[in-house]
């Protein structure tokens, strides 16, 4: 009996230390977030203590290393938003087309044996995405595209484009492949093809998923560094020209993270405004991401 009450006694122990630990695991992300949150606004509060709010927003030109500094993000922000358009407008086609056939067409054979191989693009360094883009890429694309320069805007959002691929891709899949396979059934008794299934069907009925996965991509490629910092250049451009060297928020926070910037300087401060800036941007596509899964979302 005594050995069975410290049985009893220990479990109890076990029972209610292992809720504590798990309360401090999950917590750390939150106060990880907390923390990245507390220096990002510390360091932007100094830095428009020193710079108004109309340059930084309103203001087109940044020139962070002149004589006569320029802090105005508008060509940072249009640099990161064109290489965004073009991942999009290459990875979503691309990745709606892969789920589609991998839920719809491919067999479990093949699923299982090309899901895997395009998730392995995921899994690819950033670094090595940006050596291929400056190296093979932009080369291949100068062949036929004479006005492109060396450092472009083209070439990057491709090539974060097929970085994005397997994200909107698996996601998409697994969002269609949730979609009751009576539904189908249904709809090819009614004489659908499976074309007509899949578009009219399926994708409508996994539409939530979808949405978010694209939005989660989007948001992703707002955020790439490394293939910008090497391929996209570092010259902001307020212009709408592709073919010129431009500069991105993340491009612009590796170049000064990486150089001479002196500690306590406005342009040491202003990685802190641009990276609060990202962090908005990223903050606003998580929550259209929530939102969308919400009021799309259909019940099986």
């Amino acid at each position: 009996m005594i050995q069975q009450n410290q049985g009893k006694g220990s479990r109890g122990f076990v029972e209610r230390l292992i809720p504590a630990i798990l309360l401090i695991i999950a917590s750390v992300s939150i106060l990880t977030t907390i923390g990245i949150l507390i220096t990002l606004l510390t360091e932007t509060v100094t830095f428009f203590s020193r710079v108004s709010f109309s340059q930084f927003f309103l203001e087109k030109d940044w020139n962070a290393f002149g004589q006569q500094p320029k802090y105005g993000i508008y060509s940072l922000i249009l640099g990161t938003l064109k290489v965004t358009f073009i991942a999009t407008l290459f990875a979503v086609p691309v990745g709606l087309g892969a789920a589609l056939y991998l839920s719809e067409y491919a067999s479990d054979t093949t699923r299982r044996i090309v899901k895997p191989i395009l998730e392995i693009l995921a899994g690819i360094p950033t670094i090595v995405y940006g050596f291929f883009a400056l190296t093979f890429v932009t080369p291949l694309l100068r062949t036929f595209w004479t006005d492109l320069g060396s450092f472009n805007s083209v070439s990057p959002g491709l090539v974060i484009g097929i970085m994005v691929i397997p994200m909107i891709a698996s996601l998409s899949e697994d969002a269609m492949s949730a979609v009751p396979q009576a539904i189908r059934e249904g709809a090819l008794g009614l004489g659908s093809t499976k074309l007509e299934v899949a578009l009219k069907v399926v994708f409508p009925a996994a539409l939530s998923g979808i949405l978010a996965s694209i939005v989660l991509a989007i948001s992703r490629a707002i955020g790439e560094t490394m293939i910008v910092a090497l391929a996209a250049g570092s010259s902001p451009d307020s212009s709408l020209s592709l073919t010129n060297s431009i500069q991105t928020m993340t491009g612009f926070i590796v170049q000064v993270a990486t150089g001479d910037a002196t500690f306590g300087t406005d342009i040491y401060y202003s990685i802190y405004a641009v990276g609060f800036t990202l962090f908005v941007f990223t903050l606003i596509m998580n929550f259209i991401s929530q939102w969308v899964t919400r009021r799309f979302r259909e019940e099986y």
